[in-house]
């Protein structure tokens, strides 16, 4: 059997991670974070936005280069929202889903001529909103029940005002003193992957299941975590580049994932309070942190674990 043929059969797993203690679902008694200020007031303002005609690759180095995993699209002259461009939308095009079919389809399986069609072509349009006067809440309410990561706001103008994320939304949370603890939280039906799984199917297992993380796993030890901004860096350092002597998609998603898996892991333990997890994350400017108990993978705590936690009590 081929390596890769071997990664893409281990690569497919949905593990349920058991740790020391029982582990049995948690009732949360639901309430509404009682912040009540406009949610201007968290939201980044003066954003940067790119507009349609943008290429794909030029919408991919500007969120590579400034560290977004989000992007609005804007007409240029009036700022008004045409869409926006994300991490999913990037893993998506690489193979997850169904932009996967401008790659392969318009182009034959030619990256570089993809890459160079606009964004317009790849953007999730009409996107959830917000106006320049709406509440916390209202922004707490689209990210835990709609699981949206990022919302751009709208101003009065009908032009982009902002964008508020679950990490600006976990800044504020978090610091609402928590009796839980990371295991009350966390999720332990964990979709995982190992390390010679090609990235074409990791992509395809994120678009699939709406994961912006995959943990990889060896022998049941922890290798490492990509997740979609690896995915997108990757695509952005223009690494890819060097990688290609046909052009075609297949040479650069066929590597095994451990290629982009960095070093410098951060985990965390199923005993530490989500004030702390939450602190850790927003120190680290990460998404997720897997959950270490006897050297074992038994769960992965993520912002939006945390936002829907501080949210419910």
């Amino acid at each position: 059997m081929h390596q890769n043929d071997r990664g893409a059969k281990s690569g497919d797993r949905l593990l349920k991670m058991q740790g020391k203690l029982d582990r049995g679902p948690v009732e949360f008694k639901s309430h509404i974070a009682e912040q009540e200020g406009e949610v201007m007031a968290i939201a980044t303002p003066d954003v940067i936005s790119i507009p349609p005609t943008n290429s794909i690759i030029g919408a991919v180095g500007q969120m590579t280069k400034c560290g977004f995993r989000r992007l609005p699209v804007t007409d240029a002259g009036t700022k008004k929202l045409r869409g926006i461009v994300t991490s999913g939308d990037i893993i998506n095009f690489m193979g997850g889903g169904d932009k996967y079919r401008l790659v392969q389809v318009r182009h034959n399986g030619n990256l570089i001529a993809a890459l160079n069609e606009n964004v317009r072509t790849i953007m999730t349009q009409k996107p959830v909103t917000l106006g320049h006067d709406a509440c916390i809440r209202d922004a707490v309410n689209i990210i835990t029940k709609k699981k949206i990561g990022g919302i751009p706001i709208i101003g009065r103008d009908g032009a982009l005002a902002g964008i508020v994320t679950e990490r600006d939304v976990l800044r504020v949370l978090g610091a609402e003193r928590s009796s839980l603890s990371v295991e009350d939280v966390m999720t332990t039906s964990l979709r995982v992957t190992a390390p010679d799984c090609p990235i074409a199917k990791v992509t395809k297992d994120m678009t699939s299941y709406r994961f912006r993380r995959l943990p990889v796993v060896s022998d049941e030890v922890l290798y490492g975590i990509v997740t979609a901004t690896d995915i997108m860096r990757y695509l952005g350092s223009r690494e890819v580049f060097a990688r290609l002597t046909t052009g075609n998609i297949d040479e650069v998603t066929g590597l095994p994932v451990r290629t982009l898996v960095a070093g410098g892991l951060f985990t965390t333990t199923p005993d530490r309070s989500i004030n702390e997890a939450a602190r850790e994350m927003l120190k680290k400017n990460i998404g997720a942190l897997p959950v270490i108990e006897d050297s074992r993978l038994i769960g992965l705590v993520t912002e939006f674990d945390l936002v829907r936690a501080f949210t419910q009590g």
